[in-house]
């Protein structure tokens, strides 16, 4: 997550340099429901007894309001695609999702 919470403050200093103001939340979306509590609650947890310091560039960035975590479920997170094996529907669904269409189908 802090990864990405760079990148989207990278982009949208870029976009500024550009002249495209971005305004309001950049949002994040994270499959994992725990690491949306931990970074989103500053209440100490057992689990969280030895936090590292990208968690709380992450807390000071969504309780700033620069970004807003919502949790998006596995089986519909696209960069499942190129991570992990799927089952044939589910690969068909993401791929729609994509845009990409198989060229060799039949019409």
């Amino acid at each position: 997550m802090t990864t990405t919470t760079c990148e989207l403050k990278w982009l949208k200093s870029l976009l500024r340099s550009l002249g495209v103001d971005h305004f309001g939340p950049m949002s994040l979306y994270c499959d994992s429901q725990a690491a949306l509590h931990i970074a989103a609650n500053p209440i100490y947890h057992k689990c969280t007894k030895h936090i590292e310091v990208d968690c709380h560039f992450i807390r000071d960035e969504i309780s700033s309001g620069n970004i807003v975590t919502k949790y998006v479920h596995t089986s519909v997170q696209l960069a499942n695609i190129l991570t992990k094996a799927l089952g044939t529907n589910q690969f068909d669904a993401l791929l729609l999702k994509l845009g990409i269409l198989d060229i060799h189908a039949p019409t």
